[in-house]
């Protein structure tokens, strides 16, 4: 299989798509559904998270191992530093490696329970996410992703720190970065001058979030502390109670942001399904037949 780090070095944008594990049969019916109708796509690849804390390791790990032997996708499997030794990291990558996966995005993570709380390492487990990056690196073969912050991590006092730790991550190994969501281009292209301003030239994925629903996102945006725009937060708030035009409103804005982005030169896209992939799978279209038109209007010219 093609590295991860060769096909975003292609030139062509990526694009992907995250699930989660889910903690009920029928939640797992429902993610297999999502899985399926993303699949003859033929994504670049799709990631399964790692709950705070690790507090899904043993589902998720199961999950990108189905994924693995069962479909035709390449899983990125999420890995997380918080609540784990270095031993019991070396395990989960071992996993990962029997399994035949070997592309894991990692992060220090959010402490259980309290994403906000303080967050304390484990005695015998990294303190920072470069540490993480050094030891998948050091474990085999893998691609390693990291995570990226459009409006600066929650926890970082100011840009140079937030910038310092990550061209850190790169530094260590890291092949590509994939954003916290974020509502407004802007955000994402000052942290990509910030990061090439430092020397650093590692692809930054942005993510895209779907807002279809006011209260469901205000929620998203304060446990991540991203900025949920006031005239988005308006329109949906108009449309409560009417599921399909807050979904159009979402899907909407989605592509939007989008398409600027690829045309600011983003590497590729990386769509939060939350596990239904209605809204991800609609904005995709939209990309791909813009980009079609785009083609076909060059090519008759």
């Amino acid at each position: 299989m093609t590295a991860l780090r060769e096909i975003l070095a292609s030139g062509e944008p990526s694009f992907s798509f995250e699930f989660f594990p889910p903690k009920t049969e029928a939640g797992m019916r429902t993610l297999w559904q999502a899985i399926r109708r993303v699949e003859p796509l033929r994504p670049s690849f799709v990631s399964v998270t790692y709950g705070a804390g690790g507090s899904s390791r043993e589902r998720t790990v199961e999950v990108t191992k189905q994924i693995a032997s069962e479909t035709t996708l390449r899983p990125v499997a999420h890995l997380t530093a918080v609540g784990h030794s270095f031993d019991e990291l070396r395990h989960v990558i071992g996993q990962y490696a029997d399994a035949g996966v070997r592309d894991v995005l990692v992060l220090r993570g959010d402490p259980p329970g309290a994403p906000n709380a303080p967050w304390v390492p484990h005695p015998r487990g990294p303190r920072h996410a470069h540490e993480l990056v050094s030891l998948v690196r050091g474990s085999g073969a893998f691609s390693v992703g990291v995570a990226a912050f459009p409006e600066r991590h929650p926890r970082s006092p100011d840009w140079e720190s937030e910038i310092r730790h990550f061209v850190a991550k790169c530094r260590a190994g890291a092949d590509y970065a994939v954003t916290q969501m974020f509502f407004r281009v802007e955000d994402y292209l000052r942290l990509r001058d910030r990061v090439e301003a430092a020397g650093c030239t590692t692809p930054i994925i942005p993510e895209i979030m779907p807002a279809t629903d006011a209260r469901q996102i205000a929620r998203f945006a304060e446990l991540s502390r991203a900025t949920f725009p006031e005239d988005l937060a308006a329109q949906l708030e108009g449309a409560r109670g009417n599921p399909e035009t807050g979904h159009r409103i979402g899907v909407d804005h989605a592509t939007a942001m989008a398409d600027r982005l690829l045309a600011e030169g983003a590497p590729g896209l990386h769509y939060i399904t939350l596990n239904r992939s209605g809204a991800t799978l609609e904005i995709h279209r939209n990309i791909q037949n813009r980009t079609r038109s785009a083609h076909a209007f060059a090519a008759a010219r």
